[in-house]
């Protein structure tokens, strides 16, 4: 449906200054080093809207828009929207900051695009990792029941190479590596599926990293999600198997799963209510996550955090909050409208 055209809600400065302010701040603060080892807090390289965060990450299958570049490509093409976004993430234990912007067109072409960039930065008092992270999808509705898309990616990525006393090698120059040469510099891809075999049931699944890079900062995984959406109620359960982030004693990778679930209810056509669910096998973990929102016909802001429920270091506790602000271009009378004809 199209959304009319009107100009930007006082709303929208006033989310919008609010999460910058508090963004800010967030960005001054100093601590000690993070107890957790680094795996928890770089979360195997994911990135997650204030969506799939609240939905514990099922979002595989119904994840559109700008959550699509991040869950699975071909879902940007589940729907007809031109998306600017801002997105934040913070994980006060971890010491983990993150920040970008993306976007989606999905308009203006028969085949869809999006592109998103984030930076981040991981205990900056322990291993100072620092990382830049670039994403360009393309998808194409191969029919109005099938889907299909991939993603290009970009990472380079630094950090002291120093793991915490007690877990790992022990701070050396032979276990930094080089000191002022980046770790990951390179490229890789995802490319995923999602069928419709009914107006409310989707099925979606996506590879990551394939061209199987070896190591646990471009992790190759598989996963898959079965949904149901209708106008306001969505649910889904996703699986993941991880094939490389964790390791045997013998140094040979072993498989490790995730399970994922999540429910939305869109409450008077502008307040998306979310829970959400994830455990994560390798570390034992358990997860629930909750978040809100305020969808306008303009702009929308979302708000999430999920807490492991068990846990203990050097895996948990463990707390993310994800803030994010979208902006919907077609409704500005900027771009063709969705409702438009091809």
């Amino acid at each position: 449906m199209a959304r009319p055209t009107q100009p930007p809600s006082r709303h929208f400065y006033i989310g919008s200054a609010l999460a910058l302010a508090a963004l800010s701040s967030a960005t001054t603060a100093r601590a000690d080093s993070s107890a957790l080892v680094p795996e928890v807090g770089f979360n195997y390289g994911e990135i997650e809207t204030g969506r799939s965060a609240a939905m514990g990450g099922a979002v595989r299958a119904l994840g559109n828009g700008v959550t699509g570049l991040y869950a699975n490509p071909a879902n940007i093409a589940l729907t007809r929207v031109y998306h600017l976004q801002a997105l934040a993430q913070i994980w006060p234990e971890a010491r983990r900051q993150t920040y970008g912007a993306g976007a989606v067109d999905s308009v203006t072409g028969r085949v869809a695009g999006a592109l998103g960039a984030h930076y981040g930065v991981l205990d900056p008092d322990g291993i100072d990792r620092k990382w830049t992270d670039i994403r360009a999808s393309l998808a194409f509705p191969i029919s109005e029941r099938f889907y299909a898309g991939v993603t290009g990616k970009y990472l380079t990525l630094r950090d002291n190479g120093f793991p915490r006393p007690g877990y790992g090698l022990p701070p050396s120059s032979a276990s930094a590596g080089l000191a002022d040469a980046p770790v990951v510099d390179g490229f890789t891809f995802d490319a995923g599926i999602t069928v419709k075999p009914s107006s409310a049931l989707f099925i979606g699944v996506v590879g990551s990293n394939l061209t199987n890079s070896g190591h646990g900062f471009q992790p190759l995984t598989f996963g898959g999600g079965v949904g149901y959406g209708n106008n306001d109620i969505t649910a889904e359960v996703d699986v993941v198997a991880d094939f490389t982030t964790y390791t045997k004693s013998s140094g040979s990778s072993r498989t490790a799963m995730r399970i994922l679930g999540g429910f939305e209810y869109l409450a008077a056509d502008h307040f998306p209510l979310r829970v959400g669910y994830r455990y994560d096998a390798e570390p034992s973990t358990h997860a629930i996550s909750g978040g809100l929102g305020y969808i306008d016909p303009q702009f929308s802001i979302d708000f999430a955090i999920r807490r492991t429920v068990s846990g203990k270091e050097p895996f948990g506790p463990v707390t993310s909050v994800v803030v994010d602000l979208q902006y919907f271009l077609e409704s500005s009378g900027i771009t063709r409208s969705a409702a438009d004809p091809d």
